[in-house]
């Protein structure tokens, strides 16, 4: 039985390096593929694949969430993340998406197409001792970062954590709203991370856990 697969990359050598490498294998045919996260549901959607192999980074967004995307609307279709470099915190995102599998591009390709085959069969090359590993990674690398931060920036990220808004924020320091957001632009950078409500997730955790 033929295990076919679709492609997401917005490279086309990468796309016809694959497709050549998959297609000369007996079990195993391309049926489809993308260039860009915006058009892949609707490809997916019409062929139907067994795997669906994304690129993480993508020129107008993210194979993880594409990952998620594709997973919510056909939960049937496994998906293998696959990037240039490891990066605990796209391991950990990748399976809180549903990612049966993460693969390194510098892999050689006899590894990829047995895990094609793996998560073919049902099988978690992701396993979630692997994901348990890269969050604690993640959380002792966060926990130095805070360590870092100053008097002014860790109140700000604790009242971040505990759900407060920049006017809040503003409010309860008496100090200006603009400087709030100025202090949390620093604090993201220390921490490594994009987005405030990582940050507020993180502060959470750290609360909770103090408390035990």
């Amino acid at each position: 039985m033929t295990t076919r697969v679709f492609l997401v990359d917005d490279h086309d050598v990468v796309r016809h390096g694959l497709t050549a490498l998959i297609d000369a294998e007996d079990d195993l045919e391309v049926v489809g593929s993308a260039g860009s996260a915006a058009t892949t549901v609707e490809a997916v959607a019409a062929c139907r694949p067994d795997v669906a192999i994304l690129d993480v980074r993508l020129g107008d967004g993210n194979g993880v969430e594409v990952c998620r995307d594709i997973r919510s609307a056909y939960p049937e279709v496994a998906c293998l993340i696959l990037t240039s470099f490891e990066d605990d915190q796209a391991l950990v995102e990748a399976s809180l998406a549903g990612a049966a599998g993460y693969v390194l591009k510098k892999v050689q390709g006899n590894e990829l197409l047995q895990a094609i085959r793996l998560v073919a069969q049902g099988r978690r090359p992701l396993n979630s001792a692997t994901t348990r590993l890269a969050l604690r990674r993640l959380r002792e690398s966060g926990e130095a970062a805070v360590s870092d931060l100053s008097t002014q920036e860790r109140r700000i990220f604790e009242l971040i954590g505990d759900g407060l808004s920049n006017r809040e924020i503003s409010e309860r320091m008496y100090i200006a709203e603009k400087t709030v957001k100025n202090y949390v632009t620093n604090l993201l950078r220390k921490l490594g991370m994009s987005r405030r409500t990582e940050a507020a997730a993180f502060a959470a955790r750290l609360s909770e856990r103090r408390r035990y």
